[in-house]
């Protein structure tokens, strides 16, 4: 396994843990000047964000700050009532391949959906089967396209509790099966972005980040999941902080081939997101160095 002891060149960013900073919302471009003020080598930034600081501005800044990605946040969300819902989720995949591959991003990830409007209050409808028909079938569309682009998809699966309104692939055998359906080959062009807050209570999460391989681990997240947690979506913790074993979950996945970055992705309303960017960064890069 690798020493992450003595420098943090395997540490990325994902934009969401510091895209609060003492309660406020802060811009990309701050927060890109300030990775690169810690000697951070590759963030994640977030759709929304890229769109409010200008596509080919942040392309730019990437660029004069020597700063790469771990990945591009974020694609799915397919499921729709109707044709024309179908129609719309498909095509804004099609533009967020377009601007990962303008970024240089190793993989846009996915975050697939589930029962449309449950996000909202109230869901269109109540089948998840059907929901998760429309997923397999959009992410074969957005394949399809992600091909002639150059442009890898990575299949997150999230934790259960979020199995209604954000994502009805829940498992990482459920997300290879998936890949194993619609990339028999094992391209390299569909994969899966492995979140350690999603997948760290799975019983078969050693088996199946075997099976995976190198070609289909395209991206790992980090944080950790505390106890009590005291909201399901925005109290992840600070790496260390909580109960996931992250070093034998790192030392599976290095098993099976991966050998890129560890992300770190927080949402804490309650607390990092209350403090500073630098005091933020400077924990991260520490826990990274420490416990990652």
């Amino acid at each position: 396994m690798r020493d992450f002891s003595n420098d943090h060149r395997w540490l990325s960013i994902n934009t969401a843990t510091v895209r609060r900073q003492k309660g406020e919302e802060v811009g990309l471009a701050r927060i890109i000047d300030q990775c690169a003020e810690h000697g951070v080598r590759a963030i994640s930034p977030w759709r929304d964000q890229v769109a409010a600081a200008g596509l080919d501005k942040v392309a730019a800044q990437l660029r004069a700050h020597g700063i790469g990605l771990s990945g591009y946040c974020r694609g799915g969300f397919y499921p729709a009532p109707d044709a024309a819902g179908l129609k719309a989720a498909l095509e804004d995949n099609y533009r967020a391949i377009d601007e990962a591959k303008t970024l240089d991003a190793p993989c846009l990830v996915l975050v697939v959906g589930s029962l449309p409007g449950a996000l909202a209050g109230k869901a269109a409808y109540t089948d998840i089967g059907r929901a998760r028909n429309e997923v397999f079938d959009g992410i074969a569309a957005s394949l399809e396209y992600a091909r002639k682009v150059g442009m890898p998809l990575a299949i997150e699966p999230l934790h259960p509790m979020q199995a209604a309104e954000r994502a009805c692939i829940n498992t990482l055998e459920q997300a290879l099966d998936i890949c194993d359906a619609l990339d028999p080959q094992d391209s390299g062009m569909l994969g899966v972005a492995l979140d350690v807050y999603h997948v760290w209570w799975d019983p078969k999460l050693q088996q199946q980040i075997a099976r995976a391989g190198k070609k289909r681990l395209l991206a790992y997240h980090v944080c950790d999941w505390l106890t009590p947690t005291r909201d399901l979506l925005n109290d992840r913790g600070m790496m260390g902080d909580g109960v996931i074993e992250l070093k034998k979950i790192r030392g599976w996945i290095e098993a099976a081939g991966y050998a890129g970055y560890s992300e770190v992705e927080i949402f804490s309303t309650q607390d990092w997101w209350q403090r500073s960017g630098e005091e933020t960064l400077a924990t991260c890069i520490e826990r990274h160095r420490s416990v990652v």
